[in-house]
């Protein structure tokens, strides 16, 4: 009989691969640390898998669709950031995964052989399996983008996986990549809420995941936490199983947090006795991740189109206007894609919507074109210096 031999929950901010100047690098090392740790720990249960279970951002899936759920088939996983590549072997589970999830369980998944995840899972790659020779199967869940599937969805889909694994002989791992609160690219990115991260870290300490998995996505998205869906899934996975912090680290806009539930240690909870259920405020629907507004899809595509075309960068460099012509924005949006060049941390802190989301840019995606345009715009000046 199959069974899950490990279960850890794991930070994968990208700072983490580029250690700016912005960051503490102690905090950043002690996440690292902690990835490690829970790496030995996985080494140590001799795991015939791992499912790695993350979401993207805006990179994988997004203007052509995006899933609720999938699961990345084929023989290789194929993972990138930050200039480092990674080609996990896929375990071939996945392929009767996917079938028996569809045909037994009743999920809609989608599948693909060739999609390239970002750094949700280049983050446990990484730094939790580490160079260890164990397949992986990669599980991608939508978090950023609604409509979004539910925490309880969510639970069920891990409790469907469990079911499945134990009709096999398989000793089974599984990671979840992604929380707690953030706001990348929001007005509210320098204000984390640090005090909800710990009231669920209380629950999940005691086992008590009924109360994330009884909060809505509105309710996430208020928080910063719609990127806690994964852990959604490793929720239904290990059932009511305590789990053991290993670090959490509060930066200046995002909580870092590892913890790990299998094996169970038996440690005792490092946090007060948390009140049952957290006050929300009033509002309905999402404030920071909305569905982009159709009419946006130019301004939206460009910002896309940039993380990946070096010559549309160079594009953008030498004639912005041109470039914003060339794509149709109207005359608010091709004044805002000029500040996709700030460099300044300030556009960030001031606790005002940047320039493209209020023009109407999703703010992750416009969040992470910025890293990458301004990467390229470093790089290009540092090349120019030498010459």
């Amino acid at each position: 009989m199959g069974e899950i031999v490990f279960a850890a929950a794991t930070v994968h901010a990208p700072q983490l691969f580029v250690y700016p100047p912005s960051e503490d690098p102690k905090q950043l090392d002690a996440d690292i640390a902690a990835m490690r740790q829970i790496g030995k720990t996985l080494e140590e249960t001799r795991p015939d898998l791992v499912i790695v279970i993350g979401s993207d951002h805006l990179e994988t899936f997004f203007l052509h669709a995006v899933p609720s759920f999938a699961i990345v088939g084929g023989l290789h996983s194929k993972a990138a950031f930050a200039r480092r590549n990674y080609s996990l072997p896929i375990h071939p589970f996945a392929e009767e995964l996917i079938e028996k999830l569809i045909v037994e369980e009743g999920f809609d998944m989608t599948y693909s052989q060739d999609a390239e995840l970002g750094h949700a899972f280049a983050a446990v790659y990484e730094w939790v399996i580490e160079g260890r020779p164990v397949p992986v199967i990669p599980l991608f869940v939508n978090v950023y983008l609604p409509p979004l599937p539910t925490a309880r969805r969510c639970a069920q889909l891990g409790t469907a996986i469990r079911r499945l694994v134990e009709k096999t002989a398989l000793r089974v791992a599984v990671v979840a990549s992604g929380g707690m609160s953030h706001y990348p690219g929001a007005w509210k990115y320098p204000q984390p809420d640090f005090d909800f991260d710990w009231w669920a870290i209380a629950h999940m300490e005691r086992g008590n995941h009924d109360a994330l998995l009884g909060l809505n996505n509105s309710q996430l998205d208020e928080v910063g936490n719609t990127e806690m869906l994964p852990w959604m899934i490793l929720f239904g996975m290990v059932g009511k199983q305590p789990g053991e912090l290993i670090t959490y680290q509060p930066t200046w806009h995002h909580g870092h947090a590892v913890m790990r539930f299998l094996p169970d240690f038996k440690k005792p909870p490092t946090t007060p006795e948390p009140v049952p259920t957290w006050t929300f405020g009033q509002k309905a629907g999402f404030e920071f991740y909305k569905h982009p507004d159709p009419r946006d899809y130019p301004l939206n595509k460009v910002l896309f189109d940039l993380r990946f075309s070096g010559d549309l960068r160079r594009k953008l460099f030498a004639d912005t206007p041109a470039l914003a012509a060339e794509y149709g924005l109207n005359e608010k949006q091709a004044a805002a894609l000029e500040t996709v060049k700030d460099e300044s941390i300030d556009a960030v802190r001031s606790l005002k919507p940047h320039p493209l989301v209020d023009a109407g840019a999703h703010p992750l995606g416009m969040w992470m074109s910025l890293i990458v345009v301004q990467a390229e715009q470093r790089r290009m000046r540092a090349e120019a210096s030498k010459t």
